[in-house]
């Protein structure tokens, strides 16, 4: 007990000694350049995940009431929070113009991430429901993309396993991830359809070895293409939840991002774990979640870079999503 007392006082000793000396610093930066942390951030970084997430760190620890709650406004109150930064550090505007214009960018991006993580969260909690109009349209207009040529025989049909669906009603599939899962899968259908078209083929076509026929994704065994789609929405999600997507979105939305980046993240995640999955070449599909993990260990990694940018071709400009 006297020894777990003795570690918690070093460690608050430690975390004391630590911001004064951090703060003491500051100051000594401000006093020796002339410029508030804010400036030095702005002015040394590039716009992106760089910039963005330090701004992000300097508000969230930050004294000041004022800076802290930036964090959390909405996106039309973000100019009026940058005029009452400005303000608050004494930075005069017209001197300064770019000063305004960075930090609103940041801004936009850090309150915008906080928007999308809460519209992908609504979307993940909203049930399937076979009642709802709009529901059964959408996962009727999914089949049609992905199976023009051969018509769907009734809305309970074992041809739904066709595509990648566990049974006959694929409202069960859909149970974790909600409607986001349904929504996703959909815009890979509708926006890259020949790549979405492609890898349900793969998936679908037996591959002949020796004599033997085999069922390959390319090479290694079949997986079911609508099943992947929903592990990989989670696993987008998941990104998003922990903040680890940050690097991404900071790097590829100039501004807010929105749920257009996050879908097109999900589809350039699809196609990377179609190949990672050929390369991991898996004796049958009880390896997947092994797969699954390394490939999400791996995708971490590259986020850790704050350059990092897993589908650079997209911005928010542009919010067809591109071949990839």
């Amino acid at each position: 007990t006297d020894l777990s007392v003795f570690r918690a006082l070093s460690q608050f000793l430690v975390f004391v000694y630590c911001s004064l000396l951090w703060r003491g610093l500051k100051f000594i930066l401000r006093k020796v350049t002339g410029r508030c942390e804010l400036q030095r951030i702005c002015y040394n970084n590039k716009h992106g995940a760089r910039r963005s997430l330090k701004i992000e760190s300097s508000l969230k620890f930050s004294k000041n009431e004022l800076l802290r709650s930036a964090l959390s406004v909405d996106s039309d109150r973000v100019e009026k929070t940058i005029d009452d930064i400005m303000a608050l550090k004494k930075i005069n505007p017209d001197t300064n113009p770019q000063l305004g214009v960075s930090l609103g960018a940041s801004l936009l991006q850090i309150v915008g991430y906080r928007a999308l993580l809460m519209q992908v969260e609504k979307l993940r909690r909203e049930a399937y429901d076979c009642e709802n109009q709009e529901h059964e349209e959408m996962l009727l207009k999914l089949w049609k993309e992905l199976r023009p040529d051969t018509p769907l025989s009734g809305r309970i049909s074992k041809q739904w396993c066709e595509i990648g669906f566990q049974g006959s009603d694929p409202k069960t599939d859909f149970r974790g991830m909600g409607l986001l899962g349904l929504h996703n899968l959909l815009y890979f259908a509708e926006h890259d359809k020949a790549t979405a078209l492609q890898m349900l083929s793969d998936s679908l076509q037996p591959k002949h070895n020796n004599g033997m026929q085999i069922w390959s994704l390319s090479c290694g065994c079949r997986y079911s293409f609508a099943i992947v789609g929903i592990n990989m929405t989670e696993l987008t999600y998941s990104l998003l939840l922990s903040g680890a997507l940050k690097t991404h979105l900071y790097n590829v939305a100039p501004e807010l991002p929105g749920l257009t980046h996050f879908q097109q993240t999900f589809c350039h995640l699809m196609q990377e774990f179609q190949r990672f999955w050929v390369e991991e070449d898996p004796s049958d599909i009880m390896e997947f979640n092994r797969v699954r993990a390394k490939f999400q260990r791996r995708i971490v990694r590259q986020l850790q870079d704050p350059d990092a940018a897993l589908c650079p071709h997209f911005s928010a400009s542009d919010l067809r999503l591109v071949n990839l």
